[in-house]
């Protein structure tokens, strides 16, 4: 890989986490951090405070373990994929930017926790969530069979729209079971990723 070290000899490093793809920390190696980081599949960086090198982790244990390195266009940055052990921030948070590092699915998150404030508010006049969870899981689990009903009837038709529209009314309904089983769309990639092993 051909990499442009800028005029101090570094280069910087977006590391981020291979599953979440979320960005962990920001760094900087030179070639010989590169290197090493390639040997010991253990994320090593040049200090510029320090002056030397320093492998993440090998004071607190919270290595990052390399999965893979990018160059950007232009090869003067790296996107360095990583499983990182522990929290990655000297200061003991998740990252440098005091942010979680959690799984985000998107829209799907945010609707998972709307449905999560719904719940717990209870306001079952106001809330379709809240008033099919005060009925109990045997309602809920029952309208997502009536929608999955509907989208397979929509998927052996050809009305796209309708299809489309059936779906999301079983996936919002799904979502809605998984929390009153007390589970969420990380439980469910988690089984995948075991299933695909």
């Amino acid at each position: 890989m051909t990499i442009k070290y800028d005029s101090n000899g570094l280069v910087p490093a977006i590391i981020q986490d291979a599953s979440t793809k979320n960005v962990l920390m920001l760094g900087y190696m030179n070639e010989e951090a590169y290197q090493k980081t390639l040997e010991t599949k253990q994320v090593t960086f040049f200090s510029r405070s320090k002056q030397r090198l320093w492998t993440k982790g090998e004071e607190s244990g919270n290595f990052l373990n390399l999965v893979d390195i990018k160059n950007d266009c232009d090869n003067d940055s790296l996107l360095v994929q990583v499983n990182p052990v522990g929290p990655t921030c000297h200061k003991g948070t998740d990252t440098c930017w005091k942010e979680e590092n959690s799984s985000n699915y998107g829209f799907f998150s945010t609707l998972e926790n709307v449905i999560a404030e719904r719940v717990a508010n209870k306001d079952t006049n106001r809330s379709y969530v809240a008033s099919l969870f005060s009925k109990g899981i045997n309602k809920i689990a029952q309208k997502v069979g009536e929608e999955a009903v509907e989208t397979v009837i929509e998927a052996m038709d050809n009305n796209d729209e309708l299809f489309l529209y059936e779906s999301a009314d079983l996936m919002f309904h799904y979502l809605m079971l998984l929390q009153a089983k007390g589970f969420t769309l990380k439980d469910i990639e988690n089984e995948l990723k075991g299933r695909h092993k």
